[in-house]
C-alpha cells in the first residue's frame, strides 16, 4: 500500500467535509481504496457505488489529485475526467 486512503482510516483531511462521517468506506478496510499497483479496485469502487456520499468525494478527489479510490473512480479515471474539464487552448497564429 503506497498512500492510505485517508477518509478509510479515519483520519480527516484539511477542509470542511461534514460529508466524510458517512462515507461507507470508514467501515471497511482502508487498504481496499489504495491498492498495489496492478491490484483490483472492484471491491472498493462497488462499496463507493453503495455510498450516499459518492458525489462530494469525487469532487474532492478531483480537486486535490488524491491518490487511490474516490468517488467510486481510480487516480487514472479521475484524471481523465480533469482532462475532459479542462479548455483547449489554441496555439497562437
Amino acid at each position: 500500500m503506497s498512500t492510505t486512503h485517508a477518509l478509510a482510516a479515519g483520519t480527516q483531511p484539511a477542509g470542511d467535509a461534514s460529508w466524510r462521517e458517512l462515507g461507507l468506506c470508514r467501515q471497511t478496510d482502508p487498504d481496499l481504496f489504495s491498492p498495489e499497483e496492478g491490484d483490483s479496485t472492484a471491491e472498493a469502487r462497488r462499496i463507493c457505488f453503495a455510498c450516499k456520499v459518492r458525489k462530494p468525494c469525487l469532487d474532492w478527489a478531483l480537486e486535490r489529485g488524491e491518490p487511490g479510490v474516490w468517488g467510486g473512480t481510480s487516480a487514472s479515471q479521475r484524471k481523465a475526467i480533469r482532462r475532459s474539464r479542462t479548455p483547449i487552448r489554441r496555439a497562437a497564429a
